[in-house]
């Protein structure tokens, strides 16, 4: 992707304090996007902002708890605020709980799942649209899962909230293109990122973060008539 493709559009990434949010939100800032960083490590942000505003990209970290309505409020007030609209929106932040039968798994482990998978983007998505319709433009992006559409055992609580992000995404995609604002979901497989359990799998193999964020990069810079609504992605050889 071309550098300054983005001529400083806002774009807000979740969980960019690493994995896929990080590839994602450094993608954004090569080309040209002011990127703001959120995510609860506030130590691991404020690195990251550091050093790649010594690079000469334009970031800011805004450390946020993704499950606390206030926070998410504040994250794109504070945004709209300091830059005065937002562009894009990655709803990327998200947790997993592997390895537990879905009858033993704990009720507070599956609350927290769905408070991060899928309450977060919605709040997210609840607070940015006004700004987004009152602009008529936006772009928000789903990260969710290949779990989406395939079985996951042990993994329920994890399939389940990215199945219903699926679900709100369509559905918000369907309610806010009226306004030019392009609602889309990227499904990737098992990604190289500590959120994946290893169980023998050949990692070098696994998508990586930087494909992930290559998809983002493609559906922020399609053509204004269009727009792609889902994104599955494999890698080239099974792990």
């Amino acid at each position: 992707m071309a550098e300054n493709i983005l001529q400083e559009q806002v774009c807000i990434i979740t969980g960019a304090s690493h994995g896929i949010g990080e590839a994602v939100a450094r993608r954004l800032a090569v080309m040209g996007g002011r990127v703001v960083l959120a995510a609860r490590n506030r130590a691991r942000l404020e690195e990251i902002a550091h050093e790649w505003t010594a690079e000469g990209l334009d970031v800011t970290a805004r450390p946020t708890d993704m499950r606390r309505p206030e926070e998410v409020e504040g994250l794109i007030a504070g945004t709209v605020a300091a830059h005065g609209r937002v562009d894009v929106l990655v709803n990327n932040a998200g947790i997993g709980a592997f390895g537990t039968p879905l009858h033993e798994l704990a009720p507070e482990d599956w609350q927290a799942v769905m408070e991060t998978n899928l309450r977060g983007p919605f709040l997210a998505l609840r607070a940015v649209a006004p700004h987004m319709i009152r602009r008529q433009s936006g772009h928000i992006i789903n990260i969710s899962s290949l779990a989406a559409h395939n079985p996951v055992p042990k993994g329920a609580a994890y399939a389940a909230s990215k199945w219903g992000l699926k679900g709100m995404t369509i559905s918000a995609a369907e309610e806010l293109r009226a306004y030019g604002i392009r609602v889309s979901l990227i499904c990737p497989g098992s990604v190289d990122t500590d959120l994946v359990p290893d169980r023998g799998r050949n990692r070098a193999v696994m998508l990586q973060p930087d494909d992930v964020a290559h998809v983002v990069a493609m559906l922020v810079t399609q053509n204004p008539q269009s727009f792609v609504s889902e994104v599955l992605m494999r890698p080239t050889r099974k792990p």
